[in-house]
């Protein structure tokens, strides 16, 4: 019996070494970013994006906790915005502050993560003009630390994040070409 125990317990340490020596090959960094043409100028766009107040109305996170608690803070919108939320475990606990400002061609939003996990990342939209269209950019971008390097080992973090960012830019786009 304690020879079938030994066994078990060298498995599971050999298991979880070769977990965490494949996750240390994980890049340092992460990138998300995914892209939309909405048939709609950036003036119209740019302000439900730079404002967290409208967030509700397009945001993929906002609609996973009717109960969620917001606050808002600094500036009404633009460059020192802030916006924090407290949820349940599908939308978590962070804040973000709106850092660069640039009407309406960029957003550069500090986000910080505190639960279900600490995380300090950039989120940045682009507003590009192409014709009659707008070609908008959401993407996430941070460090990627020891945890995050043994979360890709079993999730991938593009299509978990990809897919909230590819709804949330549907979203907009109904929005703005009504």
């Amino acid at each position: 019996m304690r020879k079938a125990i030994a066994i078990v317990a060298i498995v599971l340490a050999v298991g979880i070494a070769g977990i965490l020596v494949f996750a240390l090959t994980k890049p340092d960094t992460f990138r998300v970013e995914r892209s939309l043409a909405l048939k709609a100028p950036a003036a119209a766009i740019y302000p439900l994006v730079s404002d967290f107040h409208f967030w509700t109305s397009w945001s993929p996170y906002e609609g996973r906790d009717p109960a969620m608690k917001r606050t808002y803070g600094g500036t009404a919108k633009g460059m020192g915005a802030t916006y924090a939320w407290d949820g349940n475990n599908n939308v978590g606990a962070g804040h973000m502050e709106i850092l660069e400002a640039s009407t309406p061609s960029k957003l550069r939003i500090k986000l910080d993560f505190e639960r279900p996990f600490e995380g300090h990342n950039t989120a940045e939209f682009t507003f590009v003009p192409q014709g009659d269209a707008t070609l908008v950019t959401w993407a996430m971008y941070g460090p990627a630390p020891l945890m995050s390097k043994v979360m890709q080992v079993f999730v991938n973090m593009d299509t978990m994040i990809g897919k909230d960012f590819e709804a949330g830019l549907a979203s907009l786009k109904k929005l703005t070409e009504k």
